[in-house]
């Protein structure tokens, strides 16, 4: 074969800089970029999921072009597309004849799976390449993970930090010390409120991916009322260049804080450009440590901004690799309980579910603590089956992929993996919303009161839930000492915690599975 060299291009890989790229010249490739029904279909995305992919690879197909590349672009309702990444490289090939495939692995497993079957199914040369936009290497991670217990984050967090320099002086961690997360649990004070974050006005190439998405996901989970995400490198660059000079200061201070109605809070909102590749994780990075030399941010903001980047994204990426695919079925505390309905209508009357649910319906978004510690705090003291949750996750936040999603939510959120990455369950009664937003206030659920029918839903499961997984919990010695507490109790008041819980969860709509599959 003497043709050009084929480069596939995913719909999270939209880099300038992309392995598959440098190197190549202009006349000698053909970029293929393609919107495949496999990928649309897997689960039910939320509609501005569908949106934010489908425009943002248009855009970024489009500056290809004017930068002088060949882009073959392969839309959704193109009647001739194959409804999967190897049946459209297998239609690329033919129309391109390429001498070489060159294409970087893939985030997900499934499609990783499917590339490397790609070098048996053409005739042409195919090379996989490292994805080299990440601080850590999968065997670097395996290499440190070794015959290691727990796969502690801050351990790794550490040797990244060594690794970039960043926040280094001599040596040894600016300030002193490597983690400053003590300094960042200030719980909402009375009227806490963050300038808005920016938001783009869909132009004609978004408003026709819109019409298509209503079209063809009419169904699906969300709105599409309130699309206003970042779509191109330009606009995340000033989505970022909006966060670090108005809302980095106070990141951290009110990291873990909820406000009714207050959506984005002092949250970066950049997941999903760096979960595209419209943004360098490393170099924002270096712009907070900029923002920090300048006096410009405190430590604690820039040290914790800096950790969820190179630590716990990078951390949950290996992690997820070095796991797959058991990780995908683990279920260590045997949970079963059907998701649900109101994890898709928001129709309850606990106060902290209905916000966080109204959120991720309009936004495809929920800040990480409302996604931990009202969201998944719930499914985990309820007991619902992981691949329900699991499929919830991936389907309704713009920014989920199965590589940052699946550890969060099945090892982080559910405890399933048995405790590798996670050091305990992050289970907690009402007591913990009370004190880090203004939920309880005007719920119809009395927060104080413990058992009976107006009691705060969460006070009694949290109790039912370590009742039913004493067995694996007490030899916790993060969490096992709580048992004590549990004994003195007494039977009459252990079984009115007992019953409060059976009540409550035998009162709840289980989902409709077709809202994610």
């Amino acid at each position: 074969m003497s043709g050009p060299v084929l480069v596939p291009i995913l719909g999270d890989q939209l880099t300038r800089t992309l392995a598959s790229l440098r190197g190549r010249t202009k006349d000698d490739t053909v970029v293929l970029m393609m919107e495949v029904a496999e990928e649309a279909t897997y689960v039910r995305h939320h509609k501005q999921k569908l949106v934010l992919v489908f425009s943002a690879m248009r855009h970024f197909a489009a500056e290809l072009e004017a930068a002088g590349w060949t882009v073959d672009y392969v839309q959704h309702d193109d009647p001739d597309n194959a409804g999967s990444f190897t049946g459209e490289v297998a239609r690329a090939v033919e129309r391109h004849d390429p001498r070489e495939i060159k294409v970087v692995e893939a985030g997900e497993w499934r499609v990783q799976q499917a590339i490397e079957e790609w070098p048996d199914k053409f005739a042409c040369e195919v090379e996989i390449l490292p994805d080299d936009r990440f601080v850590a290497t999968r065997s670097e991670f395996a290499q440190w993970a070794g015959d290691r217990q727990h796969l502690t984050m801050e351990y790794f967090y550490r040797e990244m930090r060594r690794k970039t320099g960043l926040l280094i002086k001599d040596g040894k961690p600016v300030g002193g010390k490597w983690n400053y997360d003590a300094d960042n649990r200030k719980p909402p004070k009375e009227g806490l409120s963050a300038p808005e974050r920016p938001r783009f006005e869909p132009d004609g190439i978004t408003r026709e991916v819109i019409g298509l998405v209503e079209d063809r996901f009419a169904d699906n989970f969300g709105s599409l009322e309130s699309f206003h995400w970042p779509v191109t490198r330009d606009q995340a660059e000033q989505a970022a260049d909006a966060f670090f000079k108005q809302r980095l200061p106070k990141f951290c201070d009110y990291q873990d804080a909820m406000v009714f109605g207050e959506d984005d809070l002092f949250h970066s909102m950049l997941s999903t450009s760096l979960n595209l590749g419209l943004l360098d994780p490393l170099a924002l990075c270096e712009r907070a440590e900029a923002e920090y030399d300048a006096g410009n941010a405190p430590l604690n903001a820039v040290e914790g901004f800096i950790r969820q980047l190179i630590g716990w994204r990078e951390y949950v990426r290996c992690f997820y690799w070095l796991k797959m695919p058991g990780l995908a079925e683990a279920n260590e505390l045997a949970a079963t309980r059907p998701l649900p309905e109101f994890y898709w209508t928001g129709e309850t009357d606990m106060r902290c579910l209905a916000d966080c649910v109204r959120s991720t319906r309009d936004n495809a978004h929920a800040h990480h603590i409302q996604r931990l510690m009202v969201l998944g705090n719930f499914a985990l003291l309820a007991g619902i089956a992981p691949n329900e949750v699991e499929d919830w996750f991936l389907v309704v936040y713009a920014d989920a992929y199965e590589w940052v999603e699946l550890p969060n939510v099945a090892a982080m959120i559910l405890y399933a993996d048995g405790g590798e990455l996670a050091t305990k369950p992050y289970a907690a009664s009402g007591n913990y919303i009370n004190k880090m937003s203004n939920y309880c206030g005007d719920c119809a659920y009395s927060v104080s009161e413990k058992t009976g029918e107006g009691a705060c839903p969460f006070n009694p499961l949290y109790w039912h839930f370590m009742h039913r997984n004493r067995e694996r919990l007490e030899p916790n010695h993060r969490i096992g000492r709580i048992y004590s507490t549990w004994d003195r109790m007494g039977e009459e008041r252990q079984g009115e915690y007992l019953a409060s819980a059976e009540a409550f969860l035998e009162s709840l709509t289980p989902a409709d599975k077709s809202w994610a599959r």
